[in-house]
């Protein structure tokens, strides 16, 4: 149920709102908006609790969600939600791209590349430390040297560190050096990291599963926020069909889609949703066109050398002609990209 308050509820009347909430044994979750408050009352019903709720004084009204993700619902708010790190703004309005190689390699690769993807206007930088691959062979990613050489690549260049963690008990580990905690396809239903990484407080770029439903991925974001964690990204990556002229089906249509039921920012991942290099500009493109939030993108200084994701990684200089583009197309949409800025020393 969504219980919307008074205009005139001020931080006690909220407090007392939430404390009957929680003794009718129900989950309250706060949400403040432009125009009033409102909290979310989660959890199993007996069925007097709406009426119980409409006669307290500080209430206007009490409002079923009918969506099966109740906090993420547009429902439950109506105003879209931004995540906002470093500098790097994902949402309302505003585009936020993160670049950057498949895997950590080296210092000289991750820092290289870092520089690039930030003069290019790029404000996250991405970069698998620990790498799940299909093959037990593949390379497995540097591990926490990884993360230390995202770490020293932020420190160059100011951009926020966006890389995958991959179990539960390494949510610690990785906080200590990420600014954004990435769930990976393979582990969108993994609901135990969903619960810690929504513990740590840190925002969260979830990526949808190759075979999930809309309403299946939204349920796995509302595994984080019904731990109060909403700094939540969704992200469209590509989902497995009966072809194979891409290494996945990236479907576009989820972006429009997704905007009419969830607040959440939605961005789209060109590099896996086909796995194609020659096919990741003319899609960031048009996930820009379709009102993508943001894009996420691996570039390389030298991609037929890249340890993964050869195949699908696009050079610096690709990836500022792509940006350019981008941008353009985002100004006449009404959105705004960072300009170019000059790489620091």
């Amino acid at each position: 149920m969504i219980v919307v308050l008074k205009k005139t509820a001020d931080e006690a009347a909220i407090r007392r709102v939430v404390q009957h909430v929680e003794r009718l044994g129900l989950k309250a979750h706060v949400i403040v908006g432009t125009q009033r408050t409102v909290v979310a009352a989660i959890g199993e019903k007996r069925g007097d609790e709406r009426e119980t709720l409409s006669s307290l004084p500080e209430v206007e009204q009490v409002v079923p969600i009918l969506a099966p993700y109740k906090i993420a619902s547009r429902e439950t708010r109506p105003e879209p939600t931004v995540v906002r790190v470093r500098e790097l703004v994902v949402g309302g309005g505003h585009v936020g791209v993160i670049a950057g190689p498949c895997s950590v390699e080296s210092e000289e690769q991750i820092v290289e590349v870092a520089r690039a993807v930030k003069a290019a206007g790029a404000r996250g930088l991405r970069g698998g430390a620990f790498k799940p691959r299909t093959s037990p062979y593949s390379f497995q990613g540097l591990k926490e040297e990884g993360l230390r050489l995202l770490a020293l690549a932020r420190e160059e260049t100011g951009l926020a560190v966006v890389t995958e963690v991959m179990t539960p008990h390494q949510v610690e580990l990785v906080a200590r050096y990420a600014d954004v905690l990435q769930i990976g396809a393979r582990n969108m239903q993994n609901y135990n990291l969903l619960q810690a990484v929504g513990e740590s407080g840190m925002a969260v770029l979830l990526k949808r599963g190759p075979a999930a439903t809309m309403d299946e991925f939204l349920l796995a974001a509302e595994y984080i926020l019904d731990q109060g964690n909403t700094n939540v990204i969704l992200c469209e990556r590509g989902i497995r069909t009966f072809e194979t002229h891409t290494r996945f089906t990236l479907p576009l249509a989820t972006v429009p889609y997704l905007r009419e039921r969830t607040h959440l920012p939605i961005i789209v991942d060109p590099s896996h949703g086909t796995g194609i290099a020659s096919l990741v500009p003319p899609m960031c493109r048009a996930a820009i066109a379709v009102g993508s939030d943001g894009l996420i993108v691996e570039v390389h200084p030298d991609p037929s050398r890249a340890l993964s994701d050869a195949a699908q990684t696009i050079d610096p200089e690709t990836f500022a002609e792509t940006m350019e583009a981008c941008r353009r197309i985002a100004e006449t949409l009404g959105l705004t990209m960072d300009e170019a800025l000059p790489v620091s020393s």
